[in-house]
C-alpha cells in the first residue's frame, strides 16, 4: 500500500508541475485536464485507503530519511489512520470540486494555467501536512500551505489591495509559526525525537519536567506554543486579521483556503496532539477562551458586512472558533467532525457566492442584489441548503456537529467553560441572523440590480473583488478598455438581468450540497460515539469530553427530533425570523438602529480596531525600533564611531605628529637631548 500512499500527494504535485512549468506549451485545456486528473487520482486513492483503514489496517512508517544529526532523525513518513484518512477524503473531494468550478470561474483569465498549478500545489501541501507522522513533515506542509496561500491571495498581483492582503496573511502567519517552531523545538530538545508515536510514548516523563531557566511546566509550554501556531493558521483572535482580507484572491481559492485546507490545519494539528493537550488543563483553558472569543465576536462582524464574500469569511472565523472551543473542552472528535461537515457547506457557500458574483457581473455588494432566486434557481437552492447547514438546522450536517460541540461545552468542567457556553449559544443566534440577512438580501425582496450605481462605502474598497474574471457573461471587460462604464461600475447595466452559471459551476454546487445535507446524519454515530477515532484521540480520565452526550444519544433521528426542543434551535429560528423581519418587512429598522448605535456600528465597521492597533503598535513600534537602531547603531556607532571615528583619529594623530616635523636641525637636536634626559631620569628613579 505504500505506493498508493505516495500516489495521494504526488498526483496533485505532478499536475501542478505540468501546469506550472509547461502551461504555455500544453495550453489551457490540457492544464486543467492534468491538474483535475491529479486530484481525481488522489481522491480515488483516498477512497481505497479509507476502505483499507475501515477494515482495520493502519500504517505508521518512514518513507525517506533526509538526514540524522546527534541522534535526531529528520524523516519523511506517513501516518495513515482513521483521522488521517478522513482528512484525506475531505481535502481531495473539496479540492476536486474547486478544480471543476475553476474551469468556469477563471475561463478568460490570462493566468488560467498558473491558477490551476497553484491550487494543485496547495492540495499537495495540505496532503503532506495531514499524512505526516513527524513534526518535521508537519512543519513542511504547514509552511508550504502558507507559501501557496500567499501566491493565491495575491494572484491578481496588479492590484495593490491583493499585494497588501497576501503580505498581511504571510506576516501574520509568521507570528503564529514562530510559536509553532518554538513548540517543535521544545519537543525535539526534551523528547529527543520528532516522531509523533515516540513523543507520545514519553508523555509520562515529559509531564514531570519544567522548561529550563523558567520553571514553566514543559507540557503546558509545548501545548501553548503549538496552539499559537494554530491561532495563526486557523485565524483565532488576535491572529485572525489576515483571513477577511484574503478575499482579494479569486473565489475558488477562498473556498479552498476557508473550507477544507489551510484554516483547518490548526484544528487537525491540535486533535492529532491530543495526548499532549490532555495533560495540561491550563493549555486547554487557553484554547477554550480564545476559541469562544473568536466564535462570538467574529460573528458580530458578519452582521455589518455588505460584501457577500466577506460575510462568508467572517462566518468561517466564527465556525473555526466553535471547532477550537470543542478542542478546549477535550471534545476532539466533535471538533474534527465539525471540521468535516463545515468543509462541505462552507465550500458550497463560497462557490455559491462566486456564482452570484458571476451572475451579477462582478458586483459583490449585496445592496445591489435582490430577487435573484428567479434567475439563478440552482445557485439559490444550493445556497439555501448551505445556509441551513451553517445555522445548524436539524437533520442538516451542521446541526449534528454544532450541537455536539454546545453539549460538550455544557458538560465541561474546564475553567472558562461558562464563558464559552455563553459565547457559543449567543453565537448560534448571531450566525443565523447574518447568514439569512445575506440570503434574503441576495435572493429575495426587491430587485436592486440594473440601476445606477451609488457609492455605498464598500468594505475597505474591496467590494469590487473578482474584477473581470467571469469570462462567460462579461469577458469583454478584460479586453475592451474603451468600455469605461463597464470598468468603473461592476454589475449589471440598466435593463440587464442575472443569469444562471454554466454547468461547470452548478455541478460542483450540487455535489457539495448533497453532503452538506446528509453527511452529519450518516457519520455522527461512528465518528463521535463509535470506534472510528478510538486509537487516534486521547482523553484524560478527569475530562468528560462527549461522555454525557454519548449517554443520551439514541440515534441521529432522535437527536434531530430532540433538537427541535433545545435552546440552540430556537435561537437559530429567532435569528432567521429577525433577519426576515428586518430585511424583508421593515428595512427601515436596521438603518434606524445603525443611527441610534452609531459608535457601536463604527466599532464593528472598523473590526474592533485590530488592524489599527497592529498598525500603530506593532508596525509603528517596528518603525520606531528600526529608526532608533539606525540612528544609534548604524549612523551613530558604526558610521560615527567605527568608520568616521577611525578616520578622525588618524587625522588627529597626523596633525599632532606634523608639529614635530619642522625640517630644522637644531629642533631635532634639542628634542633628542630632552629625550635622553627623560630616559635617564626614568632609569635612575626606577633603580
Amino acid at each position: 500500500m505504500q505506493s498508493l500512499y505516495l500516489l495521494v500527494p504526488l498526483a496533485p504535485l505532478a499536475g501542478a508541475i505540468l501546469a506550472g512549468l509547461f502551461g504555455k506549451l500544453i495550453g489551457r485545456r490540457a492544464a486543467h485536464v492534468v491538474t483535475i486528473a491529479g486530484v481525481l487520482v488522489a481522491f480515488i486513492a483516498s477512497v481505497v485507503i479509507y476502505q483499507d483503514v475501515a477494515a482495520g489496517n493502519t500504517f505508521n512508517g518512514t518513507i525517506y530519511t533526509w538526514m540524522e544529526s546527534g541522534g535526531l532523525k529528520f524523516e519523511v513518513g506517513f501516518l495513515i489512520d482513521s483521522l488521517t484518512v478522513m482528512m484525506m477524503l475531505v481535502v481531495t473531494f473539496v479540492s476536486l470540486m474547486v478544480h471543476l468550478y475553476t474551469i468556469g470561474y477563471m475561463h478568460e483569465d490570462p493566468g488560467y494555467q498558473r491558477f490551476f498549478s497553484y491550487i494543485s500545489l496547495f492540495t499537495f501541501s495540505m496532503l503532506m501536512l495531514v499524512m505526516s507522522n513527524n513534526f518535521l513533515q508537519l512543519f513542511f506542509g504547514w509552511e508550504a500551505v502558507g507559501l501557496v496561500s500567499y501566491l493565491l491571495i495575491g494572484f491578481w498581483y496588479e492590484r495593490p489591495t491583493a499585494i497588501y492582503a497576501n503580505l498581511k496573511a504571510f506576516l501574520v502567519n509568521r507570528v503564529g509559526d514562530f510559536g509553532f517552531l518554538l513548540g517543535i523545538g521544545l519537543v525535539a530538545a526534551y523528547a529527543g525525537t520528532l516522531n509523533y508515536a515516540e513523543v507520545f510514548a514519553q508523555v509520562d516523563t515529559l509531564v514531570s519536567q519544567q522548561v529550563a531557566f523558567t520553571g514553566w511546566p514543559l507540557i503546558t509550554a509545548i501545548c501553548i506554543c503549538l496552539f499559537i501556531g494554530a491561532m495563526g493558521k486557523s485565524a483565532q483572535v488576535p491572529l485572525h486579521v489576515w483571513l477577511p482580507d484574503s478575499m482579494e484572491g479569486p473565489t475558488p481559492i477562498s473556498a479552498l483556503i476557508h473550507a477544507a485546507t489551510m484554516v483547518t490545519a490548526g484544528i487537525f494539528m491540535v486533535a492529532r496532539m491530543s495526548p499532549l493537550f490532555e495533560l495540561s488543563d491550563t493549555a486547554l483553558s487557553f484554547v477554550l477562551v480564545i476559541g469562544a472569543t473568536t466564535a462570538l465576536f467574529m460573528g458580530f462582524l458578519g452582521i455589518v458586512q455588505n460584501d457577500i464574500k466577506r460575510v462568508v469569511a467572517y462566518s468561517t472565523l466564527s465556525q473555526l472558533g466553535y471547532m477550537t472551543v470543542a478542542l478546549g473542552v477535550s471534545a476532539y472528535s466533535a471538533a474534527v467532525f465539525h471540521l468535516m461537515t463545515h468543509a462541505f457547506f462552507k465550500a458550497l457557500l463560497f462557490l455559491g457566492a462566486g456564482s452570484v458574483i458571476m451572475g451579477m457581473h462582478h458586483d459583490q455588494d449585496m445592496r445591489n442584489m435582490g430577487g435573484l432566486w428567479k434567475y439563478m434557481p440552482i445557485t439559490w437552492f444550493t445556497s439555501l441548503l448551505g445556509s441551513l447547514a451553517l445555522i445548524g438546522f436539524p437533520l442538516f450536517a451542521g446541526f449534528y456537529s454544532k450541537d455536539s460541540i454546545i453539549e460538550a461545552v455544557h458538560a465541561a468542567n474546564i475553567p472558562g467553560a461558562g464563558y464559552a457556553l455563553f459565547c457559543v449559544l449567543l453565537g448560534v443566534f448571531v450566525t443565523a441572523f447574518y447568514s439569512f440577512r445575506m440570503y434574503f438580501l441576495v435572493f429575495h425582496g426587491k430587485e436592486r440590480f440594473g440601476q445606477a450605481h451609488h457609492d455605498h462605502g464598500h468594505d475597505d474598497g474591496h467590494a469590487a473583488d473578482d474584477h473581470a474574471h467571469d469570462g462567460h457573461a462579461d469577458a469583454h471587460a478584460t479586453t475592451d478598455h474603451d468600455d469605461h462604464e463597464e470598468e468603473h461600475h461592476h454589475g449589471l447595466a440598466p435593463g440587464q438581468k442575472p443569469h444562471e452559471s454554466p454547468w461547470v459551476v452548478t455541478v460542483p454546487l450540487i455535489l457539495l450540497a448533497i453532503p452538506s445535507v446528509i453527511i452529519g446524519f450518516i457519520t455522527i454515530e461512528p465518528m463521535l460515539f463509535g470506534d472510528w477515532f478510538k486509537d487516534n484521540i486521547a482523553l484524560a480520565a478527569h475530562h468528560v469530553g462527549l461522555k454525557e452526550l454519548e449517554a443520551n444519544f439514541h440515534g441521529p433521528l432522535a437527536m434531530a427530533l430532540h433538537g427541535l426542543q433545545t435552546a440552540p434551535f430556537w435561537l437559530a429560528i429567532s435569528g432567521v425570523g429577525l433577519a426576515w423581519f428586518f430585511y424583508m418587512v421593515r428595512p427601515d429598522i436596521p438603518a434606524a438602529i445603525q443611527r441610534t448605535f452609531q459608535p457601536l456600528h463604527t466599532l464593528l465597521e472598523n473590526k474592533y480596531y485590530f488592524d489599527r492597533f497592529n498598525e500603530v503598535v506593532f508596525a509603528g513600534g517596528s518603525r520606531m525600533l528600526g529608526g532608533g537602531l539606525w540612528r544609534v547603531g548604524d549612523r551613530g556607532l558604526i558610521d560615527g564611531v567605527i568608520v568616521n571615528g577611525g578616520a578622525r583619529m588618524v587625522g588627529w594623530i597626523a596633525q599632532a605628529t606634523r608639529l614635530f616635523q619642522t625640517g630644522h636641525l637644531y629642533q631635532y637636536a634639542f628634542a633628542m637631548i630632552i629625550g635622553v634626559f627623560a630616559l635617564l631620569t626614568f632609569w635612575f628613579n626606577a633603580g
